[in-house]
């Protein structure tokens, strides 16, 4: 099965009334994180990642994309961190686990992009690391302007599937 296929029999891509991470409206929603519970789907989705990813560190951003993270780090051999997406009051109050390097390469994978907001924002923790970020690595592409938001940041954006391609295998 394509990995379209694999998130429509999931029942990844659900209709209804949503409002998204970005706080827009939509009549639909990609909840990437019922395939990527499927450890079967999981694997499916880190074997098309793995083939871009060359000697970068791989970053996910909690919570959605930690899962992606791990897969795809044991996929290809390579450390991940993790970039929250607030200050953590507690601990070692860091806002991003695991070991990042100044100078470090790094390829940021996320499961949906819509207007790319949570990207940019762990792009610019990353930045503030050190990390020396090239790409962007999502499962789904809304197309509604992430793509450009993180290109205008200088970045690569490479996903597996678009939104429009996705929505059109459906049978309605």
């Amino acid at each position: 099965m394509s990995i379209e296929e694999l998130l429509i029999s999931s029942g990844a891509v659900m209709f209804g009334e949503f409002t998204l991470t970005s706080g827009k409206k939509s009549n639909y929603y990609i909840n990437i994180k019922k395939a990527t519970t499927n450890p079967a789907i999981l694997i499916e989705i880190t074997k098309a990642m793995a083939k871009y990813v060359l000697n970068e560190k791989i970053a996910g951003i909690e919570l959605g994309s930690v899962p992606l993270a791990v897969a795809l780090s044991i996929q290809t051999g390579k450390p991940f961190v993790i970039v929250r997406k607030e200050n953590k009051t507690h601990g070692t109050k860091e806002m991003i686990e695991g070991d990042l390097l100044k100078g470090e390469d790094v390829l940021v994978v996320e499961d949906v992009v819509t207007t790319g907001g949570s990207v940019v924002r762990a792009i610019n923790v990353l930045k503030e690391n050190g990390a020396n970020v090239k790409k962007v690595l999502a499962v789904v592409d809304r197309e509604e302007g992430g793509k450009e938001n993180i290109e205008k940041e200088g970045i690569e954006f490479i996903p597996l599937l678009k939104v429009s391609s996705l929505l059109s295998k459906i049978k309605k």
